[in-house]
């Protein structure tokens, strides 16, 4: 067998690290991308500092449904201005490096997560006489709430368009989500074409990896006619 030179190998490991960064954008662009937990807007289902890892594609084969965990982007300026980078050159171009390839969030963009309650057709309703959420007049029972909230502390009643989802945080007392967003242009909606992908697992830390399930009272909802 032969061993490689190794001037043959110093003059291969450029394309081996220029091939390793262009299939992590691709997996990032088009596959999966991975993203940190910034609040505990979805706490006890994600912590602060969780990274996770969604699936982009899922959101183009099929259709988003009740009760999945979902990134988008900021749909009205719910998060407001993003504050500006300052350092020395060197590290921003770094860091910039590190974005492209999926090891750092892009400040420069806007994401959210929470959990998608009705989706296009469906009547949201808050709350039933026991407190529950109801959606086109079937009340649900949301076991993932952070122990102690509500489902919601104030009330609403809204029909989602097509082509939109309402979605909540877990952490219903700490999560500004669609019911605090009703006076902006979707009325607290969030348009499909903003959903990143849907989330499927903690991968980091070790300790708290798991797959996220959809609310099974969520996705039993029939689809309001």
């Amino acid at each position: 067998m032969r061993v490689p030179k190794k001037g043959s190998l110093l003059r291969e490991l450029p394309i081996i690290v220029v091939a390793a960064l262009v299939v992590s954008v691709l997996v990032k662009t088009f596959l999966v991308h991975f993203f940190f937990i910034p609040s505990g807007s979805m706490e006890n289902t994600l912590q602060v500092g969780d990274r996770i890892a969604v699936n982009k594609l899922a959101s183009y084969f099929s259709d988003i449904k009740r009760g999945e965990v979902v990134v988008f982007h900021d749909p009205a300026n719910w998060l407001g201005a993003v504050p500006a980078e300052t350092g020395p050159k060197a590290l921003e171009v770094v860091k910039s490096g590190l974005v492209a390839v999926g090891i750092l969030p892009d400040p420069a963009k806007q994401y959210l997560i929470k959990r998608v309650i009705g989706v296009g057709g469906d009547h949201v309703v808050c709350c039933d006489a026991k407190g529950r959420l109801q959606i086109n007049g079937t009340s649900v029972n949301e076991p993932y709430i952070f122990a102690g909230n509500k489902p919601s502390e104030s009330n609403f009643n809204v029909t989602v368009p097509k082509g939109f989802i309402w979605v909540m945080g877990d952490h219903r007392g700490a999560s500004a989500d669609s019911r605090f967003h009703t006076d902006d242009i979707h009325k607290g909606m969030v348009p499909l074409s903003d959903v990143v992908g849907r989330s499927e697992f903690v991968v980091w830390p070790f300790s708290h990896a798991k797959f996220l399930a959809a609310g099974q009272d969520l996705s039993k909802v029939a689809v309001k006619k």
